[in-house]
């Protein structure tokens, strides 16, 4: 994949076993829509009302297209639905950035082990 859409949300930290739910459904429908779902992360410790959603595209014009297949996925406008009736997304920003080669998904290496 060669950029990332990161997308910041701003929750309702009083709402975040229903954003939960929300970005659960998204693990369905980003694939099938043409999205590489990284994963969708709730806050752990610290600020409370910040959670994080990274979507993998091969370009810019894949994710168009993934825009336009999510607008007419039918679960996907079902999710977008109740997010916009519970008002549990505050906020919403979205910054695409590119995969800086030979950084990604590296496996960990302890010392003294060979590579």
């Amino acid at each position: 994949m060669s950029m990332t859409c990161i997308i910041r949300y701003e929750i309702d930290p009083f709402q975040r076993e229903a954003f939960r739910q929300y970005a659960e459904n998204w693990g369905q429908i980003i694939p099938r829509c043409g999205g590489h779902l990284v994963g969708y992360f709730l806050p752990h410790e610290g600020t409370n009302n910040v959670a994080w959603g990274l979507i993998a595209f091969d370009s810019l014009a894949a994710y168009e297209t993934y825009r336009v297949r999510l607008k007419t996925d039918e679960m996907g406008r079902a999710n977008f639905a109740i997010a916009q009736e519970l008002r549990f997304i505050v906020k919403e920003e979205r910054t695409f950035v590119e995969t800086v080669e030979g950084t990604l998904g590296i496996p960990a290496q302890l010392p003294g082990e060979s590579q």
